[in-house]
């Protein structure tokens, strides 16, 4: 009997990893959640047993405690210490507001730590187990790496690392690991339902983005079907990076 394919997904406990780890449950992978969120964890796992869906392999671990998150990997990866796939999610979202003056070093250096230099401890400990099953890695970038708005300096800058990190490492695993990364636009991950039609109007899509399409875009380049993309990066946005305005 053939064993599913086995994925790991950081930030699993909420929003955009939550969904994916759900969606990816759903098309027959057997996923390893990881966050630091255990509360969270427990509660995406049981919506997955509420489907009827295999249960999850639950950690909860910070992506900066690198002991911690190699012995975690390695349970994601089983007794024949194989993955297939490897979606980076986790990451700090709350962006400074301030200016740049005003923001602290402890506050830079937390951007940095959870959302580029948790994604490579990730990848670092995963490709031995991922060459084993000619996996693939999913970073989860932002479009605040190519347009900012004024005082995230911080969190832009750690989302254009990342898709820095991801051509990087997809040249030094040739032919072993495929790397690719997603930047999402505006997704909304609650309060759908007081989104303005303004708000859904102003994409070229004609409608704000809902976590499941990053899920379904991450299943997809984990998949044999984008078995000839590596070191790309697939913009999710609803087209706004490519329109131009002049004046609200």
């Amino acid at each position: 009997m053939d064993h599913p394919r086995r994925a790991c997904v950081t930030g699993a406990a909420n929003g955009i990893g939550r969904a994916i780890a759900l969606h990816l449950s759903r098309l027959g992978w057997s996923v390893a959640g990881l966050d630091r969120d255990g509360g969270g964890l427990a509660a995406m796992a049981a919506a997955a047993k509420a489907e009827g869906l295999a249960a999850p392999l639950l950690a909860t671990v910070d992506v900066r405690d690198e002991a911690a998150l190699a012995a975690a990997l390695a349970q994601a990866a089983g007794p024949e210490e194989t993955l297939h796939g490897l979606v980076c999610c986790a990451g700090r979202t709350t962006a400074h507001s301030g200016p740049p003056e005003d923001l602290a070093l402890a506050d830079w250096q937390k951007f940095i730590d959870i959302n580029l230099t948790g994604p490579f401890l990730c990848a670092k400990h995963a490709i031995k187990a991922l060459e084993r099953g000619r996996g693939a890695i999913v970073m989860i970038a932002s479009t605040r790496a190519h347009q900012s708005e004024p005082g995230t300096e911080a969190y832009a800058a750690s989302k254009g690392g990342l898709l820095a990190l991801t051509h990087a490492l997809a040249l030094s695993l040739s032919n072993r690991v495929r790397v690719n990364a997603i930047s999402p636009g505006w997704i909304a991950t609650s309060g759908v339902e007081d989104l303005r039609p303004e708000d859904h109007a102003q994409h070229p899509a004609g409608r704000v983005g809902l976590p499941g399409d990053i899920a379904a875009a991450t299943a997809w380049l984990l998949s044999d079907d984008a078995g000839f993309m590596t070191g790309a990066e697939l913009i999710v946005d609803g087209g706004m990076t490519r329109k131009m305005i002049y004046r609200d």
